[in-house]
């Protein structure tokens, strides 16, 4: 008799489950987007990195060439694991306006605002995009999944909340041809969109969202539709993209990109609260560059209370900067230090930047350093030089956010580029 055929039969079990292709799932990511037959085709680098669940490229074909893509030609970006949920219903401007910390009424039907929530302590949730698609419904885009705090939220108001990240497929269009492909590919009166605007065009027997907005600085636009068109818009776009050079791109040249323009990750360089183990680690509106959201005007919204405290009693402890670095190499995840001695942050991300051809980076910084402090300040930085790691102290000064401000990103009608 065998050394398996001895073993009980429940053991046997476990071992031949140990090496069936099902139950490998911990080897591998679980969730395959709409578009993934399309970015698999492309797939050169077999680089990919788990978002939200998601099997998503980090990178498709040169990482160096997909941000070059972005800030040439036109960049095409799978968004659909981005977190989605559907807000409908009497009392949804209100729900929102209770939740979120920018005024929701002045938010138009067709338009678009970055905003963000707190808990009631006044530390972030998280950030995100609200579209608010006609009077009673709105789309709440953001990194992490709330809908048990949102539900919790809602009791009281006349409101439907819904997740439909697996329902609505989504696209990044971003780039300087952006346009023309999208008019190339038949958007009637997509030229009319201005920055933050949407609007809805018919495609396959359907209808596609897009507005004019990303996460790059650039001119581009954000496509939603429903999952079983996503194939059939894709093949749109780079049918009338192919002579605009349209490019699929990973998620390194898109964090490149949002890097130069200012704009922050969550999870990256904030914790939101829901995730954070250390109290010191939680951080309000005014601590991570979102102060500008906050509309003590307009009423009673979680954190409220907590918020205008801080600021009155200045106890805000932390700010993020915008730094520029001596050098050329990176700093990323560099300790930031006062006269060399001090330590006072770190920095979350860093790149020498082909646009601004600056080394940049994004710092929390512990008050007053950064705000009324900003002399002297210093990065450590490791750089690998043949098999050895050499420290090195470079000059940091704090420079406004944006790094690059690109005027094709805002003009009204678009160029054709």
């Amino acid at each position: 008799m065998s050394k398996t055929a001895a073993k009980p039969l429940a053991e046997q079990a476990i071992v031949q489950a140990a090496h069936s292709p099902a139950q490998l799932h911990f080897r591998t990511l679980r969730v395959d987007t709409p578009f993934q037959p399309r970015i698999d085709a492309l797939m050169k680098t077999n680089d990919w990195y788990d978002w939200g669940g998601y099997r998503a490229p980090a990178s498709l074909w040169d990482e160096e060439l997909e941000y070059f893509a972005i800030r040439s030609q036109a960049a095409l970006f799978d968004i659909s694991p981005m977190v989605k949920y559907r807000i409908e219903g009497p009392d949804a401007e209100s729900f929102l306006n209770r939740l979120t910390l920018r005024d929701v009424a002045k938010l138009k039907p067709g338009r678009v605002h970055y905003t963000a929530w707190c808990d009631d302590a006044g530390h972030v949730l998280d950030d995100g995009t609200l579209f608010r698609l006609t009077e009673t419904r709105f789309r709440l885009c953001c990194q992490e999944r709330h809908l048990p705090w949102l539900l919790d939220s809602a009791i009281g108001f006349n409101v439907t909340v819904t997740e439909e990240t697996e329902a609505i497929a989504a696209l990044a269009l971003q780039g300087p041809t952006s346009f023309a492909i999208l008019r190339e590919a038949g958007f009637a009166g997509v030229e009319r969109l201005k920055i933050f605007d949407l609007a809805e065009f018919p495609h396959d027997g359907g209808s596609v969202v897009i507005s004019r907005t990303g996460f790059t600085g650039d001119l581009g636009y954000e496509l939603f539709v429903p999952a079983d068109l996503a194939l059939s818009l894709w093949d749109r776009l780079w049918q009338a993209g192919e002579l605009r050079g349209i490019r699929a791109i990973g998620y390194t040249a898109l964090n490149r990109a949002r890097l130069e323009a200012g704009l922050i990750v969550a999870n990256a360089d904030f914790v939101t609260a829901e995730h954070a183990i250390r109290a010191d680690r939680l951080r309000m509106p005014d601590e991570i560059g979102l102060g500008f959201m906050v509309d003590l005007e307009k009423g009673h919204f979680n954190g409220r209370r907590v918020i205008a405290q801080a600021r009155s009693k200045d106890t805000l402890q932390h700010v993020l900067v915008g730094l520029e670095i001596e050098g050329n190499i990176p700093a990323e995840h560099a300790i930031v230090y006062h006269r060399q001695k001090k330590e006072v942050g770190l920095v979350s991300a860093a790149i020498w930047s082909p646009m601004a051809k600056r080394n940049i980076a994004l710092a929390s910084l512990q008050r007053p350093y950064g705000d009324t402090a900003t002399d002297d300040l210093w990065v450590e930085i490791y750089a690998m030089r043949e098999l050895k790691y050499e420290r090195l102290m470079k000059r940091a000064k704090v420079v406004a956010r944006p790094f690059i401000k690109l005027d094709r990103r805002t003009a009204s009608p678009p160029a054709e580029f």
